[in-house]
C-alpha cells in the first residue's frame, strides 16, 4: 500500500489543504502545534472512519458545519480514492462516504466502506468490529500511545497483544471450551437424572414379563374351558333343535287336524246346502207341473203388439207434422209483426226515395194483421188436434205395456216348464254328491282320530323342550361368562404387552441416554484433561516464541538507539525489563530520550513481529512514526539514520519537529500554522 494524496477540508486546524505523498521516506516537519498529527489522524479517519469512543469533534474544525477527508492510495496496482465527510448536528457524525477503484465510484454506507477497506488491506475479519489495533500497531501509533501500552497493567497489555498477534483465539478457545464443558456437565446432570430409574425400570419390566407369562398360561386354561363349554352348548343346541323338529311335526299334525275339521265342517255344510237345494228344486218341480202353456197365445200377443206399435208410429208422425206446422206459423207471425213495425216507422221509401203516406202504411198494416189473425187461428186448430193425438199415443203406450206383461208371463211359464227336467237332473246330482260327502266325512273322521293319536305320542317333547331350553340358557350363560373372562384376560395381556413395549422403548431410550452420558463423560474428561491443556500449552509455546522473537528484536532496536551499557528484554507479560550492570532499572527512572527509545524499539519490534505473523496484509511496507525522537540526544538522532535505513520500507512517513531528521529522508513536507490555520509551505 502506497499513500498518494490526502485532501483535508475543515479538519482540525486545516481549512482546505491537499498534500501529495510519494514512496520512500517522507518527513512531515513543523513546529509543535503546526498540524502534523492532524494529517495522520485524517489518514486514519479516511481509511477507517470514526473509531469506538472517538468523537467527531476531535476532527471537525470548530465553528464549521461540515468537513471531510479524501485520500488516494495504491494497492496491487489498483488506484483507490476514499472520501468521508463529517456533519455537525445535535452531535458530529459521519455523513457521506464513497470509494473509487480504478475510476469506478460507489457511494456506500460507513460500515460497508470500513468492511471493504479491511478487505483491500487484507486484514483478518476479526478486526472488522474492533478498534484499529492492527493499523495502530503496524502502521501508525499516535504519539504517547506506545508508551501507554508499556505502562499498562500486565493483563490489559497481554490481552491487547493476544488480539494483535491473533493468539487470543487460543484464549477464546479455552473460554469456549470452558463454556462447553459447563454445558456438558449440565447435560450430564440432566442425563444422570434421566437414567436414575433405569435399573428399577428393568426390574419392573422383568416383573411384568413374568406376570404376562402367567397370564398367557391362565389364558390357555380358560380358552380350554371355553372350548368345552362351547361344545356342551352346541350339543344342547343340537338336541334342542331335534326336539324342536318333533314339536314342529306335532304342530303340523295339529294343523292337519284343524284342516280336517274345516274339511268336515265344509262337507257337512255342503250336505246341508244340498238337502236344502234338493227340497227347493222338488217344490219348484211340483209347482211347475201344474202350469198350462199354449205357444199360440204368445204368437197372438206378438201380432197384437205389432199392430199397436204401428198405430202408435202413425200418430207419432202426425204429431211431428203438427208441431212443425205450428212452429212455422209462429215464425210467420213474428216476421209479420217485425214488418209491420218497420212500415209504421218508415217515412221515406229506401228504394225510390219517395215519401210514404199514412194510408199506404195503414193498408200494409191491415193486411199484415189479417195474415197474423189467420195464422193464429190455424195454430189454435192444430193445438187442439195435437192434444187428441197425445191422448191416443198415451192409450197405445198403456196397451203395449199390458201386452208385453202378458208375453213375459207366458215366457216365464214356458221357461218353468222347460226347467223341470233340468231340475230333476240337478236333484239326482245333489243326492249323489251328498252320499259321497257322507263317505268323505267318515274317512276324514277316521284320519283325524289317527292324527290325535300321533299328537298324543309327540306331547312328551313339550316338557323335554322346556328342560333343554333351561339347560341351554345355563350353558350359554356359562359360555358367555367364560368368553368375558377370556376377553378381560386378553385385554389385560394386551395392556401388559403395551406396557412392556413402552418400558422396552423407555429403557432403550434410557440406554441410549446412558451411552450419550458415557460419551459426554469421556468428552468432558478429554476436554478437561487433554484438549484444554493442549490448547494452553500451544498458546504458551506460541506466546513464548513470540516473546522470544519480540524480545530479541526489541533488544536489537534498543541497542541501536542507546549506546550505554543497557541490557533489555521482555518479561513473560511482555513488559520491558531494563537492566544495567545486573541491576533492574524502573522505566520511570529513565531519561526522556531513553523512554522514547524504549517506546520506539517496542514499536518497531512489534511491527516486525506482526508483519511476520500476518505476511499477507497490504500495509506491511508502510510505517508512520509520530514524533519518534522526542527527547533524543544528538547522538540518538544520528542513530535514527541507521534505524530508518534498517527498516527498508516502501513508504515511511515521519512526523517530527527536529530539523536534523531532514537529512535522513528523501522527501520533506513543511507545515506551519498562522492565525490558527495550518498550511503547507
Amino acid at each position: 500500500m502506497i499513500l498518494k494524496k490526502i485532501k483535508l477540508n475543515n479538519i482540525r486546524s486545516y481549512e482546505d489543504v491537499e498534500i501529495e505523498l510519494t514512496g520512500g521516506s517522507t518527513l512531515l516537519w513543523g513546529d509543535i502545534g503546526a498540524g502534523k498529527t492532524s494529517i495522520l489522524l485524517a489518514i486514519e479517519f479516511a481509511l477507517f472512519g470514526l473509531q469506538p469512543g472517538q468523537r467527531g469533534g476531535m476532527l471537525l474544525k470548530n465553528g464549521k458545519e461540515e468537513g471531510g477527508v479524501k485520500i488516494d492510495f495504491e494497492i496491487d496496482e489498483k488506484y483507490i480514492e476514499i472520501e468521508r465527510t463529517l456533519k455537525r448536528g445535535k452531535s458530529i457524525s459521519q455523513d457521506y462516504s464513497s470509494i473509487t477503484i480504478d475510476g469506478e465510484k460507489k457511494e456506500i454506507s460507513v460500515s460497508e466502506l470500513k468492511t471493504q477497506v479491511l478487505e483491500l488491506l487484507n486484514y483478518p475479519k476479526e478486526f472488522s468490529k474492533k478498534q484499529n489495533l492492527l493499523y495502530r500497531f503496524t502502521v501508525y501509533t499516535p504519539q504517547e500511545e506506545m508508551k501507554q501500552i508499556i505502562l499498562q497493567d500486565s493483563n490489559t497489555r497481554l490481552n491487547t497483544l493476544r488480539h494483535v498477534f491473533g493468539v487470543d483465539k487460543y484464549k477464546k478457545i479455552i473460554e469456549n471450551i470452558t463454556i462447553i464443558a459447563t454445558k456438558i456437565r449440565e447435560r450430564k446432570r440432566l442425563k444422570e437424572g434421566m437414567i436414575a430409574n433405569l435399573e428399577s425400570d428393568k426390574q419392573v419390566l422383568q416383573g411384568k414379563k413374568e406376570n404376562l407369562k402367567l397370564k398367557n398360561i391362565r389364558l390357555s386354561q380358560i380358552e380350554g374351558e371355553l372350548l368345552l363349554k362351547t361344545d356342551s352348548r352346541e350339543k344342547l343346541e343340537k338336541e334342542k333343535k331335534e326336539i324342536e323338529l318333533q314339536m314342529q311335526e306335532k304342530n303340523k299334525l295339529q294343523q292337519e287336524i284343524e284342516k280336517t275339521k274345516i274339511l268336515i265342517s265344509t262337507k257337512e255344510q255342503l250336505i246341508f246346502d244340498n238337502k236344502k237345494s234338493t227340497e227347493q228344486l222338488k217344490n219348484q218341480i211340483q209347482e211347475s207341473s201344474s202350469i198350462i202353456f199354449d205357444e199360440s197365445q204368445i204368437l197372438d200377443l206378438d201380432k197384437q203388439l205389432n199392430s199397436i206399435n204401428l198405430n202408435k208410429s202413425t200418430f207419432a208422425e202426425k204429431n211431428l207434422e203438427i208441431n212443425s206446422e205450428i212452429h212455422a206459423l209462429n215464425l210467420k207471425n213474428q216476421e209479420n209483426e217485425n214488418t209491420k213495425n218497420k212500415v209504421t216507422r218508415l217515412d221515406m221509401c229506401p228504394t225510390c226515395l219517395q215519401d210514404v203516406d199514412s194510408v199506404y202504411k195503414s193498408n200494409v198494416a191491415n193486411q199484415l194483421d189479417t195474415d197474423i189473425s189467420q195464422n193464429s187461428n190455424r195454430v189454435k186448430e192444430l193445438t187442439l188436434e195435437k192434444q187428441d193425438i197425445n191422448k191416443k199415443l198415451l192409450f197405445f203406450e198403456q196397451e203395449v205395456t199390458e201386452v208385453q206383461k202378458k208375453i213375459s208371463e207366458l215366457n216365464l211359464a214356458k221357461v218353468k216348464l222347460e226347467g223341470i227336467k233340468e231340475k230333476q237332473i240337478r236333484v239326482e246330482g245333489l243326492e249323489k254328491q251328498t252320499t259321497s260327502l257322507l263317505g268323505d266325512i267318515q274317512i276324514l273322521a277316521s284320519q283325524m282320530d289317527s292324527l290325535k293319536d300321533s299328537i298324543f305320542d309327540l306331547s312328551k317333547y313339550d316338557n323335554l323342550f322346556q328342560t333343554k331350553q333351561i339347560e341351554l340358557r345355563e350353558a350359554r350363560q356359562q359360555e358367555r361368562m367364560t368368553e368375558i373372562s377370556v376377553a378381560e384376560l386378553k385385554k389385560e395381556i394386551h395392556m401388559f404387552s403395551l406396557q412392556i413395549e413402552e418400558f422396552k422403548k423407555r429403557i432403550e431410550k434410557t440406554e441410549e441416554i446412558k451411552q450419550k452420558l458415557i460419551y459426554l463423560t469421556n468428552l468432558e474428561t478429554w476436554i478437561s484433561k487433554k484438549f484444554t491443556p493442549i490448547i494452553a500449552h500451544i498458546e504458551k509455546n506460541v506466546m513464548i516464541k513470540l516473546k522470544l522473537e519480540f524480545s530479541e528484536l526489541f533488544a536489537q532496536w534498543f541497542s541501536m538507539l542507546v549506546s550505554d551499557n543497557f541490557n533489555v528484554h521482555l518479561s513473560d507479560d511482555f513488559s520491558p525489563i531494563i537492566e544495567q550492570q545486573d541491576y533492574e532499572i524502573d522505566y520511570a527512572y529513565l531519561s526522556g530520550g531513553e523512554r522514547t527509545a524504549i517506546a520506539l524499539a517496542y514499536r518497531l519490534s512489534l511491527n516486525q513481529v506482526i508483519n511476520s505473523l500476518l505476511s499477507k496484509i497490504k500495509t506491511k511496507d508502510l510505517v508512520i512514526l509520530d514524533e519518534p525522537t522526542d527527547g533524543f540526544s544528538d547522538q540518538q538522532l544520528d542513530k535514527m539514520r541507521d534505524i530508518l535505513q534498517q527498516l527498508n520500507l516502501a513508504q515511511l512517513i515521519i512526523v517530527s519537529h527536529e530539523q536534523k531528521i531532514e537529512g535522513f529522508v528523501e522527501n520533506v513536507i513543511k507545515l506551519q500554522k498562522e492565525n490558527g490555520l495550518s498550511r503547507k509551505e
